[in-house]
């Protein structure tokens, strides 16, 4: 009965004004090449959601999303084609996981006045909405992460790592090079040892930087990989005994492919999150009752629940609310990207919305603002359990580091904003 009601203002509003097109979500996924492993769940969730609100709810404020996807292989020239490929079709969002393609995408998308969503990943200061107005990525980003980590490790530690030994091993890209910077600041703030160890795509080869672990045996290690660096990782802690409970990843490193490989001995390894795991919740009654068992799954319907699948249904989620308080904002539920983007910032994500569709403590609560476009920034950890083969949520959604990261997104976005001519919004 709750969910029949969400949206009753937007619905009302539709039945007095004439039948709008569809409203067009791209999806640039990655169903194909070394990183598909995380790329098809996450596509899954991300088309699911949409099938879902469709099927039950007759749309989106009574008009029907139409999920266009578009195969990047996480190429960033790809990415790109896909966006211009797209683009004209009424795109209102993207979201193309992945930092290499956000990067490139900023200035075009900016220019285009087209929204970007880049929920966990892309450029961390894109926060700043004074400087970038139209790039989104609440509920958290990756110094957000980083930091997340760290206090779990202070946690860990009776709140003191003077003195530990830290070291992080990271995908050698712009992505796996986003969280140093913040690790370093907080290295000087709470008096650890940083050691930093790049791993080239794909992440296949990493015997040295294992030989450098055992030999420097650092108190705790921190992971910022994707795809198969994550599985091969996990497998070489493994094979030099390494703890796994004190090997920490980013959100991205935390998956059920990451941990399978190695079996038993993964038990107990970690990662940061800002959202839930598991199906537990009911969402997923309704995605198996109107998706899966219609056969309108988009891909075996074996994904659900799943961290990535989850991933991709909560971005989703976001951005159907998002078009939802466009529609409210502007009277209308023929909304553009400029109106989409009107209702990225002004999107309030509370637990009681959440409950109401069914995603009960499924993420934080957020508010985005013309200033703010990053979310408070809360950080969660899940752990994986070898027995049960699942990922568990073991500490809520804490707040991190606001004084380092706020200075350090000020410091790059102000930089940015020097090189590209940017006046300062918000005024």
């Amino acid at each position: 009965m709750t969910r029949n009601l969400i949206g009753a203002a937007v619905a009302a509003m539709v039945l007095a004004s004439p039948a709008a097109a569809d409203l067009v979500f791209p999806d640039l996924s990655y169903r194909t090449g070394p990183y598909a492993a995380g790329g098809v769940p996450f596509s899954d969730g991300y088309n699911d959601y949409f099938t879902l609100v469709n099927e039950r709810d007759g749309g989106i404020g009574g008009v029907k999303a139409n999920v266009i996807e578009c195969e990047t292989g996480y190429n960033t020239e790809k990415g790109v084609e896909c966006y211009e490929a797209t683009k004209g079709q009424g795109a209102l969002i993207y979201q193309p996981l992945s930092t290499g393609i956000t990067y490139q995408l900023i200035p075009k998308m900016t220019a285009d006045g087209i929204p970007l969503h880049t929920m966990g990943y892309g450029r961390t200061s894109a926060a700043n909405g004074k400087v970038f107005s139209h790039v989104f990525n609440y509920p958290a980003n990756y110094w957000n992460g980083a930091s997340g980590v760290i206090n779990h490790l202070l946690e860990q530690n009776g709140g003191d790592l003077k003195g530990k030994k830290i070291s992080l091993l990271y995908h050698n890209s712009a992505y796996g090079k986003e969280p140093i910077r913040t690790l370093e600041e907080l290295s000087k703030k709470h008096g650890f040892t940083l050691k930093t160890l790049p791993v080239d795509h794909p992440g296949q080869e990493q015997k040295s930087q294992w030989l450098q672990i055992r030999r420097d045996r650092p108190d705790h290690v921190v992971m910022w990989g994707w795809g198969v660096m994550n599985q091969v990782a996990i497998q070489e802690a493994a094979n030099i005994r390494y703890p796994m409970e004190d090997f920490i990843g980013v959100w991205w490193s935390g998956a059920e492919h990451d941990v399978a490989a190695a079996g038993a001995k993964a038990d107990g390894y970690k990662s940061v999150t800002f959202h839930n795991v598991g199906d537990d919740f009911p969402v997923f009654d309704d995605l198996q009752e109107y998706v899966v068992d219609r056969g309108l799954a988009a891909g075996a319907g074996d994904n659900l629940g799943k961290v990535l699948y989850n991933r991709g249904l909560y971005a989703a989620m976001l951005a159907v609310e998002a078009a939802k308080t466009a529609q409210e904002l502007h009277g209308t539920a023929d909304i553009d990207a400029a109106m989409m983007r009107d209702g990225m910032e002004a999107l309030v994500i509370d637990e009681a919305k959440m409950s109401a569709l069914g995603m009960p403590n499924f993420g934080p609560s957020f508010n985005v603002s013309c200033e703010n476009h990053g979310g408070l920034g809360l950080v969660g950890v899940t752990q994986w359990d070898a027995d049960t083969k699942s990922w568990s949520l073991i500490s809520g959604f804490k707040p991190t580091d606001g004084e380092v990261i706020g200075a350090l997104v000020n410091e790059d976005s102000n930089a940015f904003a020097a090189e590209n001519g940017i006046e300062e919004r918000c005024k």
